[in-house]
C-alpha cells in the first residue's frame, strides 16, 4: 500500500474506532484493521498479560488465540514478553523467520512453526502512562514485516491506544451514571417505603453494602427488583 493511500486509511480507522460503541468493539476493529491495512499481515491480536496470565482481548485470524494460548502456557514469546515488560521501555518488536531457531523463546518457537506462522511483530498500545496490551502482527511468510512495515504498525497502533483510552473513559462514565441513577431511585423507594430523609436513605444503602461486602449498585438494583416483584 502506498503512502498516501495508507495515510487516507489511517483516516478512515480514526472514524471507525470512533464510531465503536463498545470497548470490545474497539478492540476488534484494531485487530481486523490490522489486517486488512498492512501488507502480508495473515492475522492480528490485542494480547494483554495480567498477574502472569496471558489473555486474548481480541483476534483477527485463527492463529492468534492459539499463539497467546501457547506464549501464556510457557511463560515465554515475544507477545508475552512485549506486553508483560513494557515498563523496561521495550514497545516493539520483530521478527524476521520465526521457522528459524529462537534464543529467547525456544519452546514457543517451535511451537509457533507448527502453527504456521512464518514471521511476527508487535507494538505495544498506550498513552501517556497507561499500557493496554500488545498489538501482535502474524504473517505466514518469512520476512513479511520489514522496517516500513514496522512503521505502519506504530501508526496504527497510536491511532488505536488513543480511541482504546478514550473507549474506555466512555464505558467509565457510562457505567457511573447508571450506578448513579440505580442509586437514587433505590433511595427514592427506601424514603418513601420507610419515610426517611435523603441521608437516611443512602446510609442504609452504605450500610448494607458494607456488612455484606456488595457495590453499593447491586444493593440498589435489589431494592428496585424487589419493588418490582411487589408490584
Amino acid at each position: 500500500m502506498e503512502w498516501r493511500d495508507f495515510a487516507e486509511a489511517m483516516a478512515e480507522l480514526a472514524r471507525n474506532l470512533l464510531a465503536q460503541d463498545s470497548v470490545q468493539g474497539t478492540l476488534d476493529e484494531i485487530a481486523a484493521s490490522a489486517v486488512r491495512l498492512v501488507d502480508g499481515c495473515d492475522a492480528a491480536g490485542i494480547l494483554a498479560v495480567r498477574k502472569g496470565r496471558s489473555v486474548t482481548l481480541a483476534s483477527c485470524g485463527d492463529m492468534v488465540k492459539e499463539s497467546d494460548r501457547l506464549q501464556g502456557e510457557l511463560a515465554e514469546g515475544p507477545c508475552f514478553d512485549l506486553a508483560r515488560r513494557a515498563a523496561d521501555g521495550e514497545r516493539v518488536f520483530r521478527i524476521a523467520d520465526m521457522t528459524r531457531p529462537q534464543r529467547a523463546w525456544p519452546r514457543f518457537a517451535e511451537a509457533a512453526a507448527e502453527l504456521g506462522i512464518g514471521s511476527m511483530t508487535g507494538v505495544l498500545l498506550y498513552t501517556h502512562d497507561q499500557d493496554f496490551g500488545a498489538l501482535n502482527l502474524y504473517a505466514r511468510r518469512p520476512g513479511t514485516f520489514g522496517k516500513d512495515i514496522e512503521t505502519a504498525g506504530w501508526l496504527l497502533a497510536s491511532h488505536a491506544a488513543v480511541a482504546l483510552a478514550d473507549a474506555h473513559a466512555v464505558d467509565q462514565l457510562e457505567e457511573a451514571m447508571k450506578s448513579r441513577h440505580a442509586i437514587g431511585e433505590a433511595m427514592g423507594i427506601l424514603r418513601e417505603r420507610h419515610h426517611l430523609s435523603e441521608e437516611e436513605a443512602f446510609n442504609v444503602l452504605r450500610r448494607i453494602s458494607q456488612h455484606h461486602n456488595v457495590k453499593l449498585r447491586d444493593i440498589a438494583q435489589r431494592v428496585r427488583d424487589e419493588r418490582t416483584d411487589q408490584s
